[in-house]
C-alpha cells in the first residue's frame, strides 16, 4: 500500500472541483454566508450528536474498521487523526464533516454490503474530502439551504442572494468535489476494481443477489450513459435531473456511472502514474490537512467586521429621508 508523505490535495484535486469552487467563492453573497456560518459554529452540534448517538470507532470498537481507517489516515498523510463513527442506518452511505474537529461517519448498512477492500475505498473517499477541505463548504451549504427563509428575514435579505444562484453554485461544486474524493480513494486503494465495486454496490447492491452482479456489465452501462450525450435533448434531461429548478431540488452527487467514467480516465493518466511514483505536489506544511483561508480564527474577525460595516451601511440608508 503506497504512502503519500506530505501530499497536497492539489496533487489529486479534479480540475472541475477547483473550477467550481472558485466560481462559488466569487459569487455575491458567499462572504456573507461564510461569516454567519462562522458565528453559528455548525460543526459542533453534529459532532456532539454522533458522539451521543453513534459508535465511535477505536482499538476496542470495530477494531478491523479502525485499522483500515488508521492505514488510510497515514497513507494520505492527514493529521491530527479525525474521528470515525458507525451510525445505525439502513441506507448504505458515508460522509465526512467538520473542519476544526473533522470526522467521518459510516452507516451500518454499508458495512454489511461491502467487502473490506470496498469499505477501505469508501473510508479513503471520505478522508479525501477532509484532505481537500471540502467539509466546511459542504456544511455551509447545508446550513444556508436549511435556513434560507429565516436568514432572508433576519440578515439583510441573504435569502434573496441564495435564491439568486448561490444554492445552485453550492450543488454544482458539491457534485464536482466528489470527483476529487474518488481520486483519493483510488490512490489509497491502489486498485481500480474495489473502488468501482463500491460504487456499483451503492448504485444497487444486494446482500441476497450480490453474486449475480457484474462489474464489467456496470462499466458497460456507464459507457451507454455517456453515449446518451450524442443526442442534445438527453443533455438537457441530464441537467434537469441534477437541477430541478422549478421545485428547487438539486442532487448532491454525480450519478455513479459518471463517477466511474471519470475515475477510469484518471486511472490511465500520466498524472496518476506520476503520483503513484512519488512525484506529486506537497503541502506547505508537510503532512498537514489543507485549510481554507476563510475558516481559521485569524479570518473570523475580518468576516465579523464585514458584517458590522454592512449593518452600518443599512442603518445609514434607513436614516435617509424618503
Amino acid at each position: 500500500m503506497p504512502t503519500y508523505k506530505g501530499i497536497s490535495s492539489e496533487a489529486f484535486r479534479h480540475p472541475l472541483d477547483r473550477e467550481a469552487e472558485e466560481t462559488l467563492r466569487n459569487l455575491p453573497g458567499f462572504d456573507l454566508v461564510a461569516s454567519k456560518f462562522v458565528e453559528f459554529l455548525y460543526e459542533r452540534p453534529q459532532f456532539v450528536y454522533h458522539l451521543g448517538n453513534s459508535i465511535q470507532v477505536g482499538p476496542r470498537q470495530y477494531s478491523t474498521i479502525y485499522q483500515m481507517f488508521r492505514e488510510c489516515v497515514k497513507d494520505l498523510d492527514i493529521y491530527p487523526e479525525p474521528a470515525i463513527f458507525i451510525s445505525q442506518y439502513p441506507l448504505a452511505n458515508a460522509y465526512a464533516l467538520g473542519q476544526e474537529h473533522p470526522s467521518i461517519v459510516l452507516n451500518s448498512a454499508l458495512l454489511d454490503l461491502m467487502s473490506e477492500a470496498e469499505i477501505k475505498s469508501v473510508i479513503a473517499h471520505e478522508l479525501g474530502h477532509i484532505k481537500c477541505g471540502h467539509t466546511i463548504l459542504t456544511q455551509m451549504a447545508l446550513w444556508a439551504i436549511s435556513t434560507a427563509s429565516f436568514i432572508g428575514e433576519m440578515t439583510f435579505g441573504l435569502g434573496n442572494l441564495i435564491s439568486g444562484g448561490l444554492i445552485f453554485a453550492f450543488y454544482e461544486w458539491k457534485r464536482r468535489s466528489e470527483l476529487s474524493a474518488d481520486r483519493a480513494a483510488l490512490l489509497l486503494s491502489d486498485e481500480l476494481n474495489p473502488v468501482l465495486m463500491s460504487m456499483m454496490k451503492l448504485a444497487g447492491g444486494s446482500l441476497k443477489y450480490g453474486n449475480e452482479c457484474s462489474l464489467p456489465e456496470f462499466i458497460q452501462q456507464s459507457q451507454r450513459y455517456q453515449n446518451l450525450d450524442e443526442d442534445g435533448l438527453n443533455q438537457v434531461y441530464k441537467f434537469l435531473l441534477y437541477n430541478n429548478l422549478a421545485q428547487g431540488v438539486f442532487l448532491s452527487h454525480p450519478f455513479l456511472v459518471e463517477r466511474i467514467s471519470h475515475l477510469q480516465q484518471w486511472s490511465g493518466s500520466e498524472e496518476y502514474r506520476q503520483i503513484r511514483n512519488g512525484n506529486y505536489q506537497k503541502s506547505a506544511s508537510e503532512g498537514a490537512v489543507d485549510v481554507k483561508a476563510e475558516t481559521p480564527p485569524s479570518q473570523e474577525e475580518i468576516l465579523r467586521r464585514q458584517i458590522e460595516e454592512l449593518q452600518k451601511e443599512i442603518d445609514r440608508i434607513k436614516k435617509k429621508p424618503q
